[in-house]
């Protein structure tokens, strides 16, 4: 396999590339993007642990954080290529960055807020994918801290009760699994372009895996691979009402790009109808529920999916 001598800028943020020299492939390279949660992935990085079964590198790819989280990365883990972008890059342009230097026959995409909860679990990755060729892409089993089952599946693309054809011919029955924790076969990743950098940190998973399943592949689910996510934590600082914003923005631009314009308006109008009932019942109701903030965090999502949708154009335009 012809590689690269690959070298990152620790301090730049494009990673550079000299001279092709003659690599061995590896089984797996692992990204971690962080933005802002220095008190989470040293957690992550620790949990990957030695792994002696396999071959593997690891790339965190820090974007433009305040907090000093690529600092301690660099002291902490040598073992680590890391990348400093001087801007915010985004979720899914920061993974594609190292696309081109992974030398892993498989890809896994680790969240820093997630970890890894025993050993030997990237092996059991491996061999499930190596059991199935026709499976593309797998998620795994995520848990809440507290232990509790966190939802990682879904088994249809958002809005798609409303499709037509759009979504014919796809194999497998699983649409989609959360991006905190999955794996990839790598030269799949490639032939498709990567993540959609449009998608800046909502509804990259979910496009990422819909275009695995076009390109003929699978989406699995590795029930015996269980990682612990926090979720949410680069959004920490953000307001409810901007997050929710976000998510619509983000789930409008999957519509745009793979549903037709008659699937895009009648989303918007059942989406609008929705949110202005919400909005009406919750009004009439808030003065007698005992849950005042929960109330409340309900009408500032619905309040903000509105604001986003109310401007959109009827075929799906913003």
């Amino acid at each position: 396999m012809t590689g690269r001598m690959d070298r990152q800028s620790l301090h730049g943020g494009e990673p550079y590339l000299r001279m092709p020299v003659q690599m061995a492939p590896l089984d797996v390279s692992i990204i971690v993007v962080t933005y802002n949660t220095a008190d989470m992935i040293g957690m992550c990085l620790d949990s990957l642990g030695p792994e002696t079964g396999l071959s593997r590198e690891v790339f965190v790819v820090d974007n433009a954080s305040a907090d000093g989280g690529a600092e301690m990365v660099r002291n902490r883990y040598p073992w680590v290529s890391l990348t400093v972008n001087k801007e915010n890059r985004g979720f899914a342009a920061a993974n594609n960055q190292v696309l081109p230097l992974c030398r892993g026959r498989y890809l896994y995409y680790l969240n820093p807020d997630a970890k890894l909860t025993g050993p030997g679990l990237l092996e059991k990755c491996i061999r499930f994918m190596d059991a199935r060729p026709g499976v593309g892409l797998a998620g795994t089993r995520l848990i809440n801290p507290d232990g509790t089952h966190q939802e990682s599946i879904s088994w249809r693309y958002p809005g798609q009760k409303f499709t037509r054809s759009e979504m014919t011919g796809l194999k497998g029955s699983i649409a989609c699994v959360l991006g905190a924790s999955m794996i990839a076969r790598t030269d799949l990743i490639r032939k498709i372009g990567g993540f959609d950098e449009d998608f800046t940190l909502y509804g990259e998973d979910q496009d990422l895996c819909l275009r695995v399943r076009r390109a003929g592949g699978e989406i699995g689910y590795i029930d015996d691979v269980v990682v612990l996510h926090y979720g949410g934590q680069s959004e920490r600082q953000s307001l409810p009402a901007e997050v929710w914003k976000k998510k619509s923005v983000a789930e409008y631009r999957f519509y745009r790009k793979h549903y037709s314009p008659e699937t895009i308006a009648r989303i918007r109008r059942a989406d609008l109808r929705k949110a202005r009932f919400r909005l009406l019942t919750l009004k009439l109701t808030m003065p007698f529920t005992r849950d005042r903030a929960r109330a409340e965090g309900k009408r500032i999502k619905y309040r903000a999916i509105y604001e986003t949708l109310k401007p959109l154009k009827s075929k799906g335009g913003n």
